[in-house]
């Protein structure tokens, strides 16, 4: 098996070193990054990089054969204990500790694939991504259809794109889906303030709609220049996790969903964690979302929905079967 890492028209192979230090990959070379939701950093160093590379990923044809899960997907919680769990979300904020929280559970099954290259073959035809990411390392395999951005670095210009609200089509969005997006947006011009020269944070788009395959979205983007002493470690500590994903404030949701991890039961992993590139100055890193996982033979998934005190829970639990549903009929599909 070769290791790589790719994204719609970038490849990477040629595994040169693996590190968990964020200073590593300040050397000017080509690293690929991912970082968990609870801040466990790999970043892998790629020798041969390759742009504009459409017809083909780590040098092997774009139809790679994928092993059906050889069991039915198991919900890390049933829709009672999201209700329930949504239900807990609200007394907190009842109670003045957060406004916001982004609820998470995990889907699990198992698969005889040793990769996931068969699912990005599928996920390159069936639903299409701006981050759609491919990343195949000695004790994990990613296929990401990530619509959302993280951060995008073009020397010290910083951009990034948070996503907040989901709907069927562009004309179900609700109050609560713009005041969240809002919240969220807020939220960064925060963390970009520690890492930004003062009056360099602007919000060129807000509540942009943006459609893909099964869905809308809300979408805003905000932008900062960089500070010339601005390490990339400082980068990760200001941005991580994301607001999109944790929830508002940002402190305070991160405590909370900390406290609710027997909820949630058990880690995030690399969902709501980041997924990208570094090369230089130049990054783009995407939120860890629409992200399956492989380790060990066991292939997860992740899907999670914001909850505000106006959340109605049974929509809730509908909003993560939408973000799951598509993705997983790709997989299971024979």
């Amino acid at each position: 098996m070769e290791f790589g890492f790719y994204r719609n028209g970038l490849w990477a192979r040629d595994l040169v070193e693996i590190s968990d230090d964020p200073a590593s990959i300040g050397d000017g070379n080509f690293w690929a990054v991912l970082i968990t939701y609870e801040g466990k950093m790999t970043f892998a160093r790629f020798a041969d990089v390759e742009r504009n590379s459409e017809g083909s990923f780590f040098g092997f044809a774009d139809t790679q054969p994928w092993q059906h899960p050889t069991s039915s997907w198991q919900s890390s919680l049933s829709r009672e204990e999201y209700v329930e769990a949504v239900a807990q979300v609200r007394s907190a904020i009842a109670r003045g500790e957060v406004y916001q929280i982004n609820l998470c559970r995990t889907l699990t099954t198992s698969t005889e694939s040793t990769n996931l290259l068969g699912v990005m073959s599928r996920l390159r035809r069936g639903n299409p991504a701006p981050y759609l990411t491919s990343l195949e390392l000695p004790e994990i395999s990613i296929a990401s259809a990530s619509p959302e951005l993280l951060l995008k670095r073009e020397g010290s210009l910083i951009t990034s794109s948070p996503i907040k609200g989901t709907a069927k089509n562009p004309d179900e969005f609700l109050e609560k889906d713009r005041a969240e997006n809002v919240m969220i947006v807020d939220l960064v011009r925060h963390d970009f303030g520690s890492i930004c020269t003062t009056g360099s944070i602007h919000v060129p788009r807000l509540l942009g709609v943006e459609e893909h395959p099964g869905l809308a979205h809300l979408v805003s983007d905000i932008q900062g220049t960089l500070r010339s002493d601005i390490s990339w470690g400082e980068i990760f500590s200001a941005i991580l996790p994301a607001g999109s994903i944790s929830g508002a404030p940002k402190s305070s949701a991160i405590d909370l969903i900390a406290k609710l991890e027997e909820l949630e039961d058990g880690e995030r992993g690399p969902y709501c964690g980041a997924i990208g590139w570094v090369h230089g100055a130049r990054a783009e890193l995407a939120v860890g979302i629409r992200t399956f996982w492989l380790q060990s033979g066991t292939l997860k998934f992740g899907t999670g929905a914001g909850i505000t005190w106006g959340s109605d829970a049974e929509l809730e639990w509908a909003e993560t079967e939408l973000k799951a549903s598509r993705l997983l009929s790709i997989v299971n599909h024979r």
